[in-house]
C-alpha cells in the first residue's frame, strides 16, 4: 500500500506537506549502490520504488536487478558519517543479541555509509515482516491492544540486550535524543551549554526569552524528574519507539513485532526514559492539541504497553517511581533539537516556533492540566499494582 499522494510527506500536524528534501532518484541511488559489493554488480537498472513519507530525510526502497534494498539520505548538517556509525554499531549489537534489526550494508571499503556532496547515505537490507504502519503519522496510536503489548515486550527485550552496550552517549545534536538537560542540577545552564556548542540553536534561542519561557512548566517538571533519574543506571535505548518503527508478523490484532527499525534517535539515556518516550509517542492525542487545546489519553494503551514490558522486564521500584516524573519531560532534548532543525537547517521559522511552543513547552504544560494530571495519576496507579514475573514465552 502507499496511501500518500505523490510527492507529499508527513508534516507537523495532520496534513501532508511538501518534503524538506528532494526525493531520491534512480541515478542517485545507482551512484550510491555502485560503492557496495554484490548490490550494484552488472548493468541492471536501478529503480526507486516506494518512498518513505517521513519528512526529515529522504528514504526509499530501491530495486536493482532482482534485489531490493532500503536507502536513506541525510543532509550532512543532520547526520554525519560518525553519527551514523554509532547508530549502526548499536543496531548491529542488538541484532547479535536477539533483537531483530535490518542488516546495514557495508561498502567495498568496509564503511556503513556513503558521502556524496552535502549528503550522507546509508543502505540497509529490506526488513522482514509487514510494514503495517508505514503511512501512519507520528504520535499515531496502536491499532490493537495486542500491538501495544507486543511493542512493550519487544522494548523490554531491547533494554535487556542493550544493557551490555558500553559505547558512550552521543552528544546532543540535531534531531537526536539525550537526557542532558533533564538530569542537570541547573537545566538552564545545560541548555545554554548545548547552545554554546550548536550555533543554530543559539541563534534560535537568541530570539526567545527562553529562560523565562521554560520556567513555569518545564523547570518544575525537570526538578521532579532529575532526582529519580540520578538513582538509575544509564544505558542505551531506541529513542523513537512508536508503531511505524517496527515491522510486524502480520496485520491482525495478534501480530507481533518482526523487526525494529530506525535507530536515528538512539542514545545512552535510561531504560525508563526510553519507556517514557514509547508512551509519549503512542498514547496521547498530541495532534489535536494545537487545534483544540486538548489531547486525549488512551489509558488502555498505557496499561497494555506496560503489561507487555513488565512481562519481560519488570520495572524496579526506583524505575516505577521515576516513570511518571520522567514522562512530562522525556521529549525535552529532542524538541529543542527539532526547533534547531527547522530554524537553522531548513529555514522554516514558523515550524521552529511550533516545535518550541507547541512541542517543547506545550507538551510539558499539558501534563500540568487536569487531563495531564489524570493521565499521570492513572500511570502511578498502574505502576502500584503487583506485577507478574517475566514471561518465558516472551524471551528471544
Amino acid at each position: 500500500m502507499t496511501g500518500q499522494p505523490a510527492g507529499l510527506v508527513h508534516g507537523m500536524g495532520k496534513e501532508l506537506v511538501e518534503p524538506d528534501w528532494p526525493p531520491l532518484t534512480d541515478g542517485e541511488a545507482s551512484e550510491v549502490l555502485a560503492r557496495y559489493p554484490g548490490v550494484a554488480s552488472g548493468a541492471a537498472a536501478t529503480v526507486v520504488g516506494w518512498r518513505s513519507p517521513r519528512p526529515m530525510s529522504a528514504a526509499a526502497l530501491v530495486r536493482i536487478g532482482g534485489r531490493e534494498v532500503f536507502i536513506k539520505r541525510h543532509h550532512r548538517r543532520v547526520r554525519s558519517a560518525a553519527q551514523l556509525a554509532a547508530e549502526h554499531a548499536f543496531a548491529g549489537y542488538l541484532d547479535g543479541h536477539g533483537i531483530p534489526a535490518p542488516a546495514v550494508r557495508r561498502t567495498v571499503d568496509g564503511r556503513t555509509c556513503v558521502r556524496l556532496g552535502d549528503f550522507v547515505y546509508e543502505v540497509h537490507a529490506v526488513a522482514a515482516g509487514v510494514d503495517d504502519y508505514r503511512d501512519a503519522m507520528s504520535w499515531t496510536p496502536f491499532r490493537h491492544p495486542g500491538h501495544a503489548r507486543a511493542a512493550g515486550a519487544m522494548l523490554a527485550r531491547l533494554h535487556l540486550a542493550a544493557a551490555g552496550f558500553a559505547r558512550p552517549a552521543r552528544p546532543p545534536a540535531v534531531l537526536m535524543n539525550s537526557a542532558v538537560v533533564i538530569t542537570a542540577a541547573d537545566p538552564l545552564a545545560a541548555v545554554a551549554a548545548i547552545a554554546g556548542r550548536r550555533p543554530g540553536l543559539a541563534r534560535y534561542l537568541a530570539g526567545r526569552d527562553w529562560r523565562a519561557e521554560l520556567a513555569p512548566d518545564l523547570l518544575p517538571a525537570i526538578g521532579r524528574a532529575a532526582p529519580p533519574l540520578a538513582a538509575l543506571p544509564p544505558q542505551w535505548g531506541h529513542g523513537d519507539w512508536h508503531p511505524s518503527n517496527f515491522t510486524w508478523s502480520g496485520t491482525g490484532a495478534d501480530a507481533q513485532v518482526a523487526m525494529v527499525l530506525d535507530f536515528g534517535l538512539a542514545n545512552r539515556t535510561f531504560a525508563v526514559h526510553d519507556l517514557a518516550i514509547a508512551l509519549e509517542r503512542s498514547v496521547f492525542g498530541w495532534l489535536d492539541l494545537a487545534d483544540s487545546g486538548r489531547a486525549s489519553t488512551d489509558l488502555a494503551a498505557i496499561d497494555t504497553l506496560l503489561d507487555g514490558y513488565q512481562s519481560v522486564r519488570p520495572l524496579t521500584p526506583a524505575e516505577a517511581a521515576a516513570l511518571p516524573a520522567v514522562l512530562p519531560v522525556a521529549h525535552t532534548e529532542y524538541a529543542l533539537s527539532e526547533a534547531e532543525y527547522f530554524a537553522d537547517v531548513i529555514g522554516a521559522p514558523a515550524l521552529a516556533d511550533l516545535a518550541y511552543d507547541g512541542y517543547l513547552l506545550g507538551h510539558a504544560r499539558w501534563f500540568a492540566t487536569p487531563a495531564g494530571r489524570a493521565a499521570l495519576g492513572h500511570l502511578q496507579d498502574r505502576l502500584a499494582r503487583p506485577v507478574a514475573g517475566p514471561a518465558t514465552a516472551a524471551a528471544p
